[in-house]
């Protein structure tokens, strides 16, 4: 009854149209989240790049038996969640939820969804909330039944109404916000590239901005396959210039409040990549008061 409860009240403000996959999201996602009904806070003279700090982050990654972060996090299309979202996740022993690879994995499956979901994804459109609820649902129920606990979501929420649902059922303790200068972004994404046969994700572009007008220069090399993998990449089929700013244009105008919502709440780190992985990973976990000690020792290596 609780759960109905809760879910009914974060409906309601939500508007949402689909009460019986609602409910069933608002169950399972209850049911991986450890932390209490407190938020974390943030501290304002604890800053990076000018930007409040989350005071409490070296405390939350397991404070007790069982217990596991809730992160969100938000960026434009292309701008690395997935690889620092996973590597998160890697290091901090929770479950990486993606919508995109939930969509995509739907197209591949030839499902009730498919064709939707499509001709959603050609055109550059978002996905609907309804199906981001119902793909993330069967996703949390799977992992439910693993006994996986906490998680780190990606992609979700990308609306004001899907920050509110998820707000009304669960509580997020940090939502990191990646940016990547436009001109990087949309050359990042041009150069993605797919192995065909593997699965394997890589990135062809060479990117290389020079300093201008008192803006630092930026270097994010290559991402190249294994010898293996090298003729067998394919393109994204909404990897298009056309598609990619579309994608950009739709997540200024429908995404970006949803920073605003995780701000006013006091839940908002935002972090400015400075390049390529060598030089954003370090300085992320240093935002986030954390420590890769096996990166460390690679390094040492």
């Amino acid at each position: 009854m609780a759960v109905v409860s809760r879910w009914s009240r974060a409906a309601t403000a939500a508007t949402t149209a689909n009460a019986t996959t609602a409910t069933t999201f608002a169950y399972l996602i209850r049911s991986l989240s450890p932390f209490s009904s407190s938020s974390s806070t943030f501290d304002p003279q604890n800053d990076l790049n000018n930007r409040n700090k989350p005071a409490v982050l070296g405390t939350l990654k397991r404070e007790s038996k069982g217990r596991n972060v809730q992160w969100v996090f938000l960026g434009c299309p292309g701008v690395g969640k997935g690889t620092y979202a996973s590597r998160l996740s890697n290091l901090l022993g929770v479950p990486h939820i993606a919508t995109g690879d939930l969509v995509r994995d739907e197209l591949a499956s030839s499902g009730p969804l498919s064709s939707q979901l499509k001709e959603i994804v050609t055109q550059g459109k978002l996905v609907s909330d309804e199906i981001i609820i119902d793909l993330l649902s069967k996703r949390l129920e799977a992992g439910e039944a693993k006994g996986e606990s906490g998680f780190i979501l990606d992609g979700f929420p990308r609306t004001v109404r899907q920050a509110e649902i998820l707000e009304g059922v669960t509580d997020i303790d940090l939502v990191i916000n990646l940016k990547l200068r436009e001109e990087a972004l949309l050359a990042k994404c041009l150069g993605r590239r797919i192995c065909s046969e593997c699965g394997g994700n890589y990135n062809v572009a060479c990117i290389n901005i020079k300093a201008e007008n008192g803006r630092p220069g930026m270097y994010m090399a290559p991402l190249p396959p294994p010898p293996q993998c090298a003729s067998k990449l394919i393109t994204r089929p909404d990897d298009t210039e056309e598609v990619v700013k579309q994608r950009l244009r739709i997540y200024q105008a429908m995404t970006r409040p949803v920073e605003d919502f995780y701000r006013s709440r006091g839940k908002l780190l935002e972090f400015d990549l400075p390049g390529g992985i060598p030089e954003s990973w370090p300085k992320l976990l240093c935002a986030l008061n954390l420590e890769d000690r096996e990166d460390k020792q690679s390094a040492a290596a």
